[in-house]
Order: C-alpha cells, then sequence, then structure tokens
C-alpha cells in the first residue's frame, strides 16, 4: 500500500480494497434490496406511500448526522473500534427490521440501522485517505465506488427473487446476515490511523467545524453534493414508475432498475480510464453538461414508455457518478488533517442533498418522471456555473 505504515495482515491489501468496497455499498444495499418490496408492503402494513416512504426517507436523514459523529470519533479513537461499533448496531437495527409488526416500529429500525451505516462510510472514507495518495487515491476511490455501485445493480434482482419465496421479512434477514459479516470483517481488520486527535470530544466534534469554515473545501462541497438530489428522487420513486406507472412485475422491474443501476458501476471505471487522457476539469465540465441534457431528455420523452425512461435517465446516473472519484479526491485534497472529519461532512452533504431529493419529489406537481428531469436540469446548471466559477479563479487545488 502506498504511503502507508500499516500493513492488513489478515485481510491482505486486495481484502482489504475488496472490504472497503464492501462498507461504501452498505446504504445502497439497505435500500435498493427491498424496493421491489414497498408496493406490496403499502398492503401488508395497510398504510400509504407517504407514510411508508419515511422508512427511506429517515435512514437517509439518520444516516448522514450520524456521521457527523462517527467520522470525528474515528479520528480520536481509530477506525477499527468504531467501524465494529457501529456493524453491531446495523446488525441490530437489521434484525429489528425483520421483526417489526408494524410500520412504525420498522421506521424506528431502520433509523438503527442507518446510525450503524453511517460508520461503515465514514470509516471507509477515510481509512482510503489514511492509506493512499495522490493518483492512487483516486484510482483506488474509483475502484471503491465500482463495487459499491454493483450494489444498485444485483440488490433488486436479488431482492425480486428473495419475494418469490418469502415475504420483505426476508430481505431484513439477509441484512442481518450482511450486518454479521461486516463484524467479523471489522474485527479482522488492522487498524490503519497512525496519527490519533488527542484532544477531548469537545476538541475533537469542533474539527468538524475546522473543516466546514475551510472555503475551498465548503465550496466544492456544495458543487459535488447537490447532484445527489435528483438521483435518489429516481431511487426512492422508481418502484412506483415502474411497477405502478408503467405495470411492469416486480421482477421485470428490478431488471429495468438493474439496467439503470449498472450505468453507476460503469461511470468510475470510465472515469479511471479517462483520466490517463483528460485532466479532471475538463471531465468534471464535460459530465456536468450531459447531466443536464439528460434532464432535458428526460422532460421531453422520458415519460412516453418505460425504454425511453431508462434510455433517457442512463445519461444522467452514468456522468452523475463519473463526478464522485474526482469530486472526492478534489475535496480531501483541500484538507491536510482531520481527515475523517472531513470524510464525515462528504458523507453527511450528500445524504443530506439526495434527503431533499427523496422528499421533494413526493410531493404531486405532475408527472414524476418529467419532476425527476426538471431536477436534473436545475441541479445540473447550478452545478456547471458554480464549477465553472471556483474553477476558473484557481481558487482551490487542483492536480
Amino acid at each position: 500500500m502506498e504511503n502507508s505504515k500499516v500493513s492488513q495482515k489478515i485481510l491482505g491489501n486486495t481484502g482489504f480494497i475488496a472490504f472497503v468496497g464492501f462498507l461504501s455499498a452498505f446504504v445502497p444495499m439497505s435500500t435498493d434490496l427491498y424496493l421491489p418490496a414497498l408496493p406490496s408492503m403499502i398492503n401488508s402494513f395497510h398504510t400509504n406511500i407517504q407514510t411508508l416512504n419515511l422508512t427511506i426517507t429517515f435512514f437517509f436523514l439518520f444516516y448522514a448526522i450520524s456521521m457527523l459523529f462517527w467520522g470525528p470519533l474515528s479520528d480520536k479513537h481509530g477506525r477499527k473500534i468504531i467501524l465494529s461499533i457501529g456493524m453491531i448496531l446495523y446488525t441490530l437495527g437489521s434484525f429489528l427490521c425483520f421483526i417489526s409488526p408494524t410500520v412504525t416500529t420498522l421506521i424506528f429500525a431502520r433509523i438503527l440501522q442507518a446510525i450503524g451505516s453511517g460508520s461503515a462510510v465514514s470509516v471507509a472514507t477515510a481509512m482510503m485517505k489514511d492509506v493512499y495518495t495522490g493518483k492512487k487515491l483516486v484510482a483506488m476511490l474509483a475502484t471503491v465506488q465500482s463495487i459499491a455501485m454493483t450494489t444498485p445493480v444485483v440488490a433488486p434482482i436479488i431482492g425480486a427473487f428473495i419475494l418469490r419465496y418469502t415475504s420483505w421479512h426476508g430481505i431484513f434477514l439477509i441484512l442481518s446476515i450482511v450486518g454479521i459479516i461486516a463484524v467479523i470483517g471489522s474485527l479482522l481488520l488492522t487498524e490503519t490511523l497512525t496519527v490519533f486527535n488527542k484532544g477531548n470530544l469537545i476538541e475533537v466534534f469542533s474539527k468538524l467545524g475546522t473543516v466546514a469554515k475551510n472555503p475551498k473545501f465548503s465550496v466544492l462541497l456544495l458543487v459535488f453534493s447537490i447532484p445527489s438530489m435528483p438521483m435518489m428522487a429516481y431511487i426512492t420513486m422508481s418502484s412506483y414508475i415502474y411497477i405502478d406507472g408503467f405495470k411492469l412485475s416486480d421482477q421485470v422491474y428490478s431488471l429495468f432498475y438493474s439496467c439503470t443501476g449498472l450505468f453507476l458501476v460503469i461511470g468510475p471505471i470510465l472515469y479511471i480510464k479517462l483520466s490517463k487522457k483528460f485532466k479532471d476539469a475538463k471531465i468534471i465540465t464535460t459530465c456536468f453538461i450531459l447531466v443536464i441534457l439528460s434532464g432535458i431528455a428526460l422532460q421531453l420523452f422520458g415519460y412516453k414508455t418505460q425504454y425511453t425512461f431508462v434510455l433517457t435517465i442512463i445519461p444522467a446516473m452514468l456522468f452523475g457518478n463519473m463526478l464522485r472519484p474526482p469530486g472526492t479526491n478534489l475535496m480531501l485534497l483541500q484538507q491536510d488533517d482531520n481527515i475523517g472529519s472531513a470524510s464525515s461532512l462528504i458523507s453527511f452533504a450528500s445524504t443530506i442533498m439526495g434527503s431533499i431529493g427523496m422528499f421533494l419529489i413526493t410531493f404531486n406537481f405532475g408527472n414524476k418522471i418529467v419532476d425527476i428531469g426538471f431536477m436534473y436540469l436545475i441541479v445540473g446548471l447550478i452545478s456547471l456555473i458554480s464549477w465553472i466559477l471556483v474553477s476558473k479563479s484557481h481558487y482551490i487545488k487542483i492536480k
């Protein structure tokens, strides 16, 4: 491992990367796996879409809030112990989801599951910065994000397959087993942090403010976090759009959803290839432009059939996710220390923006596909203009 004083004695280098990718997949895994079950869960709990969607909205809200604690705590106590505690909470939350008798208890169990998930993602990003630097860090971030983004491809298919033989309870039983595997992995992990924050808890959490006050970091945080709004709006409404809107079965829905999810995987991989020939600034600008064009296409053609919907949203998914590796690297590049806090703020901002998108899409503005396209258009324009102004000013560090 480059620039690391610590070797993974049990996991090894390859095992370490695979485990970090596994941790980074916790959020899509915890959501996408049960998306095919949402329409049937409405009948099971005798509830409505708005109430059931709280199991997703509250998950992301508390997941985001929890990361503000996990990141700084991992700077003080180390990545391993914080990850282990979080994974135990995740496993407990998943099991409580499995046995939930009402939608209210399911919501509270999902909150506990979300708090545990926060440790997985914030610690995973921090460990990458502990171990790698420079171009190697960007390449490894892209690799890990590609691993993580395979989850939206396979999770709905697995979820639909499980639903053929059992109810939604079986999905959360699977997630409980996933949590147990994560606990075991965290125990096998060799600590990656070499310099611990020696301050008290107040001083440790104050580092969040220190990082947030870094204007170079904060302006990039805004630019690269708001694209999460339309993507999470799509994820939240996908099962309703395909199953209720286009009248597809659970299994066919999972195939369409996985098709779009596949391009989330391709995005970071394509970035690795293009970054060898083009500068990051040019790649980022091009991605924002293509996201805008995808948003326009969604509004004009996406609502006609399930095929036009998939074809018009794919560019937004592909190029939106291609922004993640260079965006994360640029934000971390603005920080010389307090990496755990920076990682937490990156994930927090992205998740909060995603939660806003999930909340907005529940309003009855009109056709949901047109609404998602409008979100992509507006968010793409704001991000593009902000990025051009920032990058041309030579205000931030760009490598």
